[in-house]
């Protein structure tokens, strides 16, 4: 009886206030006036070249028209043949934590991190990513708050805790707090939700579970080494068979999948055999494995690690710095390999701890044109990641198309002042370059100019 007048009450607070089961703000009235992008050259996600000029007409948060001529009975934002694309999608992100100093991230108080993140969410928007598959952290509330439009930032695929063996990449306990209790308490960022360890089928198939409770996209877990972890080599394989298998089918009963961080063939072949369809790094695969993934029809989500200024920052000399040169050694050799062999690559920054973030975020696409063309690393970033966050079937939390400039398909936008195409570090200088940022048919950057 309690539970049930606990329901009726949930559900009528819902009916007051307007907000869907997924707590999404229901917009009630008339219908916002028709958005008219006239004189426009297109890059509408696949094509290899931009479109004549040409006119869209956005109508409440879709694409109405598309075609010269196209007449709108509201605002008139006038192009000047300047270009229209997708808003841009992050693959692979860590939204909560991507912009905090390591020593924050350590120590302080969990609420005033997520606090923290609210101004972040916006600056991420601002880069021009309307979109964003978070791959570990605590952003549920955050993105509900922004479906609700409290605050700013991108639509977030959220993955909940990343969900790591004990001694694996997302193992955050000190040497000195082993051996643990049967029934050891939780660390402080299991607590907040960054990670959670778990050990056997059993405790995979509950971890997994919490998170699609709380209301997952897919779930994330790790199945070896990582840069940034102290107790975990590259080399190593985490994960058994058996407890890869239980996140998979758990993830599959609710049409959904499962993202694995890993680098090796041991790691990612153990993966594929258990029905993994999104491999997460991988810079120290061999071309073997490499043309299994593609024969499973599995994604490689990629991320440019490099040595350059946006190195995960590392101790000079120590383990972690070693792991790191390994790993962008490997950026160099699997990303053409990927590209010959004709994988489903996804782009994805995978930002951690950088207080320079947000300003760090638009030049990490640019990068891929060592590689691709321009059109292809665009393309990567727009239809291809769209393709991927398609994935999670039932659980997406937006229904439509992304990633295109098509009839029907969901408004996020951006007006470049220039052809991306052609020079595509147009794209790292958001500031000056993105003069309309528009997300679900709402504009929060309005630099365009009105006829």
């Amino acid at each position: 009886m309690l539970y049930e007048r606990r329901a009726v009450l949930a559900a009528a607070g819902a009916g007051l206030f307007g907000l869907t089961r997924s707590g999404r703000a229901q917009v009630t009235g008339q219908p916002a006036s028709d958005i008219l992008f006239r004189n426009v050259r297109i890059f509408d996600g696949v094509a290899p070249r931009l479109s004549t000029i040409t006119d869209v007409v956005v109508r409440g948060n879709q694409i109405a028209a598309v075609g010269p001529g196209t007449a709108a009975p509201g605002r008139i934002i006038e192009g000047r043949g300047r270009t229209l694309m997708p808003g841009l999608i992050d693959a692979h992100a860590h939204l909560e934590f991507y912009n905090l100093p390591a020593m924050d991230f350590a120590n302080d108080d969990p609420q005033y991190l997520q606090v923290r993140q609210v101004p972040a969410a916006r600056e991420f928007l601002m880069t021009g990513f309307t979109s964003v598959r978070d791959a570990g952290g605590p952003t549920f509330g955050l993105k509900k708050a922004i479906d609700q439009g409290l605050v700013e930032g991108p639509r977030i695929w959220p993955s909940g805790a990343l969900i790591s063996q004990t001694s694996g990449h997302g193992e955050s306990r000190p040497l000195n707090s082993l051996p643990s209790p049967l029934a050891r308490p939780l660390t402080p960022h299991e607590r907040a939700g960054y990670v959670i360890v778990a050990d056997g089928p059993a405790q995979v198939l509950e971890r997994v579970r919490e998170q699609l409770f709380r209301g997952a996209s897919q779930i994330k877990i790790a199945i070896g080494g990582g840069v940034s972890s102290d107790f975990d080599p590259l080399d190593v394989t985490e994960f058994g068979p058996e407890e890869i298998t239980a996140a998979v089918g758990a993830a599959n009963d609710w049409g959904t999948y499962v993202m694995v961080h890993g680098y090796t063939p041991r790691a990612i072949n153990r993966a594929l055999d258990c029905g993994v369809t999104s491999i997460e790094h991988g810079q120290l695969l061999d071309e073997p494995t490499l043309r299994r993934i593609k024969e499973k029809g599995a994604w490689l989500s990629l991320q440019p690690f490099l040595e350059d200024e946006d190195a995960i920052p590392t101790a000079p000399g120590s383990p972690n710095r070693l792991k790191y040169q390994e790993v962008a050694q490997g950026t160099l050799k699997v990303y053409p390999l990927a590209r010959k062999l004709g994988l489903k690559v996804a782009f994805g920054t995978d930002i951690q701890l950088n207080p320079k973030g947000p300003q760090r975020q638009p030049h990490y696409l640019p990068k891929l044109v060592r590689w691709y063309t321009p059109a292809e690393t665009l393309k990567m970033a727009t239809a291809d990641n769209a393709e991927l966050l398609a994935m999670a079937g039932p659980r997406s939390p937006y229904k439509g198309t992304l990633g295109r400039v098509i009839p029907g398909a969901l408004a996020d936008l951006l007006l470049v002042n220039g052809d991306p195409i052609a020079d595509i570090n147009l794209l790292a200088d958001p500031d000056n370059n993105l003069a309309i940022i528009m997300k679900d048919g709402v504009i929060y950057k309005d630099q365009g100019g009105t006829g």
